[in-house]
């Protein structure tokens, strides 16, 4: 059974810095193109980032860019994310995402397996 686990999430100050992790099992996770998403209370789920396949290819949302980086460690089945500045509207639930395809994706409907996510907050 394919699961994404999430960690690292907490609350941090204005400027401050968090790093996520997501933990895959139960796929091939060097096919897959992985991705993090957030929501946001009373907004819709919203692309963050995504890494390619050997991470050919790195995609930014234009509100993180350059603050946060992707990276992947296809040995130990794990992407991460370093969120650095952050700012009170990074506040989010944020999900890891993984999907079947070597092209990386802005759109949760293109990804085929999600985590449960993981809080972050960011004080003004």
């Amino acid at each position: 059974q394919v699961q994404l686990v999430e960690s690292g999430g907490g609350s941090v100050q204005a400027g401050g810095s968090l790093r996520l992790s997501c933990a895959a099992s139960g796929l091939t996770f060097s096919r897959y193109t992985m991705g993090w998403f957030r929501q946001a209370p009373g907004k819709e789920r919203e692309f963050v980032a995504s890494i390619s396949w050997s991470a050919f290819s790195l995609y930014y949302a234009d509100s993180v860019n350059p603050r946060f980086t992707i990276s992947r460690d296809d040995a130990k089945n794990t992407v991460t994310l370093q969120m650095n500045s952050l700012k009170p509207e990074d506040t989010a639930v944020y999900y890891c995402a993984a999907r079947s395809d070597y092209r990386e994706s802005e759109y949760p409907n293109e990804y085929d397996y999600w985590g449960q996510g993981t809080q972050v907050t960011v004080s003004s």
